[in-house]
């Protein structure tokens, strides 16, 4: 039974085990069926993957063409191309036309960023143009724009057009820009010319058409001689309607009459009639004339005349010439005359049968005008070369009519009425005008001088000149005259004025004190105290010294104008004059003196000159700086120039007062009170630097001091 039942449980257990094979065999296939499809599955990503790999390398190779093309396209353009990276617009490609525009190449740009290359634009709307298109992804651009940049010469200007426009990005941002830029500088400079040299003509206009204006007599005695002829002409033509019936009382009108006639048959130009006073016109005789053509008589005028002859005749319509300039041979002499004359049509039934001319010399009224449009010529030019204004008032409407040049002395640009010139006027001046017309209506002739504003609030001195006319009843028509800018004349007056006082008080100072030594001096000696007497010989010396010095200035500006001064020039080193004028400097005690620089140079000048120049400009550093404790000389030297330059600590100079420091008789305290002196120490010290072939100026800085230089050739 054990047997039995350990049978059956291996039995049982062979069983399971067949049956757990089968399950395992059922296992493998499923497992070999899934790593079948796994197998395929992955074969498929392979391929993919593949293709894949085959589409990114093609579009790396069309990105790659395609950049590779687009910079072909910017550097082989013909117009300026490049294009920006970046918020810091760094510069990926330039081409050469673009380089050229800075004046810089390509290797010097590429890769750098815009504002490192062009500094300079920062202040110009570039920048603000570059980050609008980068904000707005929109582009811009102008027709024209000035550009300033920095050359290798220096600072430069031209004028561009420009396009800027967005590169963006796979995601629609923009990373970029593209500038395209075209130098139109020529082209606008050409422009400007011609808007420039169109406002000449335009101005050259307004002066013929005045001038035109003063002509206008001689225009109408012209207009009355052509008035004359016209009826001439009229009554003649009438005079031949009316004796149409009679030949003979025709001819004789043609010859008695005031003209030149002469008839012309039309058929084959046969000179039918012709009175005496076409013959003497032409320089001919009868026989010259009579049975001939018309261009076999004067066959001088034929090349012109000819073809106006021959269409009056096809026409029917008159031909009137006036002032014709000609040459005639009269008598066998060529004569060049100016003829008015008209080619009447003489009609029948119709058709032209002939021409009848009738001429009158008009040489003589022709050259006049042209003598009187030469005199206005003339004195047009002689009154632009006196830098004079000209001006015509009408009483009648108080309308004015000016030249340019019064215009520019008024400040005023084409005034019309006298109301606006009035507004021109100084406040305290407006009563002169009416005062002067008051005056003028009186005597015929207006003078005066007043002041007027300019727009930039600087007050200008004029002085008008004028002469009233007057109409046939006695009655004032028009004012005409001149006016002229004596700003300068007044200043130069003023300046003549100060001076006499200031010379009067510089003189009188030192006068009165070597008379007050002389006084003390004659009481001493009459007591017998003889202890004051060197003590008052010195301070009369002194007195004496300053005065001597005036009067040297005043005599040095009296040679300056009479040109006599003469330069006695000499080898001489400088450190011996700068060590002299130092010296007699440190005397006085209140002031530090410096020397710097090169100061051992040897200058071919005049010795006492340039140490006039140097005292001068030491004394003026003590004087108007009392309170720098030091004054520095300084010595600079090159190979054509040696400059010498005195600087102190004082409180400096006004910039408005530097450019007249080296006029004469000028003066920074115009009161005179501060310091003595007439002003004339540094307009002799310019002359004399001058003279030397040198250059002298100044640099001042309120608060900082002054600087005083000269410098003198060395060949």
């Amino acid at each position: 039974a054990d047997s039995e039942s350990a049978q059956q449980q291996v039995q049982k257990l062979g069983e399971e085990l067949a049956a757990s094979n089968e399950e395992l065999l059922s296992s493998n296939e499923e497992l070999n069926a899934t790593l079948e499809e796994l197998s395929a599955a992955n074969q498929n990503l392979i391929d993919v993957n593949l293709g894949l790999e085959d589409k990114i390398n093609e579009r790396v190779k069309q990105l790659a063409d395609s950049e590779s093309s687009l910079r072909s396209l910017v550097m082989n353009a013909h117009y300026p191309l490049m294009i920006l990276r970046g918020r810091d617009w760094v510069i990926e490609i330039a081409n050469q036309p673009l380089v050229n525009l800075w004046e810089k190449t390509i290797v010097g740009v590429t890769g750098y960023p815009l504002m490192t290359i062009l500094p300079e634009i920062e202040d110009q709307p570039f920048p603000g143009f570059l980050r609008q298109v980068y904000d707005s992804g929109v582009g811009y651009g102008q027709e024209e724009q000035v550009f300033y940049y920095n050359s290798p010469t220096g600072p430069a200007e031209k004028y561009v057009s420009f396009y800027y426009d967005p590169l963006l990005d796979d995601a629609g941002e923009v990373c970029g820009i593209i500038v395209a830029a075209d130098d139109i500088t020529s082209k606008v400079l050409q422009r400007k010319a011609m808007q420039h040299a169109l406002e000449n003509e335009q101005a050259m206009a307004e002066e013929m058409s005045k001038i035109n204006d003063e002509l206008s007599a001689t225009v109408e005695e012209l207009t009355a001689s052509n008035e004359e002829l016209d009826q001439s002409r009229q009554e003649l033509l009438e005079k031949h309607d009316q004796l149409g019936s009679s030949e003979q009382r025709f001819r004789q009108l043609i010859r008695q009459a005031p003209v030149g006639i002469c008839v012309i048959r039309s058929k084959d130009l046969m000179i039918e009639e012709v009175n005496n006073g076409y013959l003497e016109l032409v320089g001919k005789s009868r026989e010259d004339m009579e049975k001939r053509t018309i261009w076999e008589a004067i066959p001088e005028t034929a090349a012109n005349y000819r073809p106006i002859m021959n269409s009056v005749i096809a026409t029917g319509t008159p031909f009137t010439g006036t002032e014709h300039e000609l040459t005639l041979i009269r008598k066998g002499v060529p004569e060049n005359v100016f003829i008015d004359f008209v080619y009447e049509p003489v009609v029948n039934n119709g058709a032209v049968t002939s021409i009848m001319v009738v001429a009158i010399e008009v040489t003589d009224k022709v050259k006049a005008r042209k003598a009187i449009e030469e005199v206005e010529e003339r004195i047009r030019l002689a009154v632009e070369a006196t830098d004079i204004g000209t001006f015509e008032f009408s009483y009648q409407n108080n309308s004015v009519v000016t030249s340019s040049r019064f215009d520019a002395i008024f400040d005023i640009h084409n005034p019309k009425s006298r109301l606006e010139l009035l507004a021109a006027f100084h406040p305290d001046d407006v009563h002169l005008s009416t005062k002067a017309h008051l005056e003028a209506s009186k005597s015929g002739h207006m003078f005066y001088e007043t002041r007027v504003v300019h727009q930039d609030a600087t007050i200008h001195w004029i002085r008008i000149q004028a002469k009233v006319f007057y109409t046939s009843s006695g009655k004032p028509e028009k004012l005409v005259g001149t006016i002229l800018d004596i700003t300068d004349f007044k200043r130069l007056q003023q300046q003549k004025d100060d001076f006499i006082s200031i010379a009067s008080h510089e003189l009188k100072t030192p006068v009165t004190s070597l008379k007050a030594s002389l006084q003390l001096l004659q009481r001493q000696k009459d007591r017998g105290n003889l202890e004051m007497i060197p003590r008052l010989i010195d301070q009369a010396a002194r007195s004496m010294e300053k005065i001597s010095g005036l009067i040297e200035d005043l005599l040095n500006v009296s040679r300056l104008n009479a040109g006599t001064i003469q330069l006695k020039k000499t080898e001489f080193n400088l450190k011996d004059l700068l060590d002299e004028c130092c010296h007699n400097a440190k005397e006085s005690g209140t002031h530090e003196i410096v020397l710097e620089g090169g100061i051992s140079s040897v200058v071919y000048a005049d010795h006492d000159r340039i140490e006039q120049v140097l005292t001068n400009f030491l004394t003026n550093a003590m004087k108007y700086a009392p309170d720098s404790p030091l004054i520095t000389i300084s010595v600079r030297k090159n190979e054509e120039s040696v400059t010498v330059s005195v600087t102190d600590q004082g409180a400096g100079i006004p910039q408005d007062k530097l450019p007249h420091l080296f006029d004469r008789y000028f003066r920074v305290d115009e009161s005179g009170q501060q310091v003595s002196g007439l002003g004339l120490g540094l307009y002799i010290s310019a002359d004399i630097i001058e003279r030397h072939g040198g250059t002298i100026g100044v640099e001042s800085e309120i608060g900082k001091g002054s600087t005083f230089w000269f410098s003198l050739p060395l060949n």
